[in-house]
């Protein structure tokens, strides 16, 4: 304003003035000193966002150019294709130095599904995705949030284990993540992406998680790598051989999934933890609208009224459950038992099933070691637990018997046992000796509601077999076989069985049996405290 144009202007009255409010010393203050500390502040804030990228440049353009030309998701991208758009909050973007971005492990919290979220990634494209000691911390710091604040953990796992230079650097003894997930198990959902290789401490967190996911031809997990056995054993191996998807999802039983790619990965793992509650202090969320009560028209052509014939429990599954929201568990390992997670009329449940196609549905240790398992965790989170049995008992025999078959199916035994789920039982066409306990058949196994189709076949060993090895005379062994082929009438007039139901009411039944278990949703949920070990 000039001079003449200030001039021109009216002159307030005393009372004019006197009307107009005071400012406070802190808006003086503002008014006078804005711009002085702005100023103050900017080199401030120049250093912070140099700082915020240096730590996001990751292992630099070049590296990550290459992840991304092989068709692979670099660290920072595989959080984001994990959880909803831009809802990803970092923590500990500064840990490590300016060449370690990060530390080579990116982590924090975000949403899945608009449910709160913490994780974590490797960096492979930083010291090779090793765990420095900031990055240690932040692995910590991560699992004890996840304890704390009572929401699921998501690891992915591409790196080299703990880093060599770690030993130059003195550092306080602490809790570490190992610690940590032991001491999340069953309080709330903990899940491992490997998506290539990973060695040492950071393979670890993998058999201590409730799921792991292996990318095909890029996930390997293993103790020590190829080099460092080599150096100790002389053995030369390939990472694939050593510790590949072959090796974990077929013969140890570790992954419980592998996908073909990283999208497919993030994908998987957003629907499995859809089945289940954040935390063990809450219940499973239901799908509101999805379909009830329906016929199975289809299973008079799928199951053989004639037990020796096998066909595809799958096929059952696909049917029973609502459309699309079957989930498979560990296919590939001890096939001859199915375990899956699945929706009935919205509500998730989890399924152990015998296989048919796959030694009759016999019961070998890989079986039942995948079947306790996956019981014990899954139920952790107070999903309903459906049991199918079509069995011929557990596998009998010399091999059977070394690998420790007795063992194994106790522990199958007694992790359905004693879980206090909601419990449903059907036997198919069979269930003999052994095989039925571990399946849930017997009475006063805590069963919600206990079912057979027409049919079903029971006994201590097959009727025939039974006969000729206790050196029972013709007439009893021929009423051993008619008792055997009277079906499970005998057991249904007793009560054992609460129903026989035609197979293609299978759904209803199951629609019904959750509704009968519904009012123990008026109790409060919490972890499953357990007294004693599994054998």
């Amino acid at each position: 304003m000039s001079e003449r144009q200030r001039a021109s202007q009216p002159v307030p009255s005393e009372r004019q003035r006197a009307s107009q409010p005071v400012p406070s010393e802190r808006q003086r203050a503002s008014q006078t000193g804005s711009s002085e500390h702005r100023d103050a502040w900017e080199p401030l804030l120049a250093g912070l966002e140099r700082r915020r990228e240096q730590a996001r440049r990751m292992g630099g353009p070049e590296k990550l150019d290459k992840v991304r030309r092989s068709g692979r998701l670099d660290a920072r991208a595989r959080i984001a294709a994990l959880l909803d758009v831009g809802s990803f909050t970092e923590l500990g973007l500064l840990a490590g130095d300016a060449d370690t971005p990060a530390d080579a492990f990116v982590a924090g919290s975000g949403t899945i599904d608009g449910r709160p979220v913490l994780v974590g990634s490797e960096d492979f494209t930083v010291a090779g995705g090793s765990i420095g000691v900031a990055a240690a911390s932040k692995r910590a710091r991560l699992a004890e949030l996840a304890r704390r604040e009572l929401c699921p953990l998501v690891l992915f796992l591409e790196g080299a284990g703990h880093r060599a230079t770690n030993q130059l650097h003195p550092h306080r003894p602490a809790p570490n993540d190992l610690q940590a997930l032991v001491e999340l198990s069953g309080l709330v959902p903990t899940v491992a992406i490997v998506t290539g290789p990973s060695a040492g401490h950071g393979a670890l967190a993998a058999p201590l998680s409730d799921l792991t996911v292996m990318v095909r031809g890029d996930a390997s997990l293993f103790t020590a790598g190829p080099p460092l056995v080599k150096a100790a054993l002389g053995e030369t191996v390939t990472k694939e051989q050593l510790g590949g998807v072959d090796v974990h999802a077929g013969a140890s039983g570790l992954a419980q999934l592998v996908v073909d790619d990283q999208a497919q990965a993030v994908a998987v793992v957003r629907r499995w933890l859809g089945h289940l509650p954040s935390n063990a202090w809450q219940r499973p969320p239901v799908q509101a609208g999805a379909p009830g009560r329906r016929l199975l028209e289809g299973i008079l052509d799928v199951v053989p009224p004639n037990d020796r014939q096998p066909y595809d429990m799958r096929l059952v599954l696909a049917d029973l459950v609502d459309a699309d929201s079957l989930l498979e568990l560990s296919p590939d390992y001890g096939r001859s038992l199915i375990t899956a997670v699945g929706r009935i009329q919205g509500e998730p449940v989890a399924i152990v099933a015998n296989q048919p196609s796959v030694l009759a549905g016999a019961i070998d240790v890989a079986a039942a070691e995948k079947g306790a398992r996956f019981v014990e965790h899954v139920t952790a989170f107070h999903l309903p637990l459906l049991q199918l049995a079509d069995n011929p008992g557990v596998l009998a025999g010399s091999v059977s018997e070394r690998a420790g078959i007795l063992r194994s199916a106790a522990r199958f035994f007694a992790a359905q046992h004693r879980t206090t789920v909601p419990k449903i039982h059907v036997t198919l066409r069979k269930a003999f000796g052994f095989g039925s306990s571990v399946m849930g058949q017997n009475a006063y196994g805590g069963q919600t509601v206990s079912l057979a189709f027409p049919g079903a076949t029971l006994g201590g060993i097959p009727a025939a077999v039974g006969g000729a090895t206790s050196g029972a005379d013709e007439q009893t062994k021929q009423a051993l076989v008619a008792n055997e082929a009277a079906g499970p009438w005998r057991l249904a007039s007793s009560a054992t069985y609460d129903d026989v139901i035609d197979p293609r009411e299978l759904r209803n039944a199951v629609i019904d049996a959750l509704r009968l278990a519904r009012g123990r949703q008026a109790e409060p949920v919490a972890p499953v405290a357990h007294v004693g070990g599994l054998p």
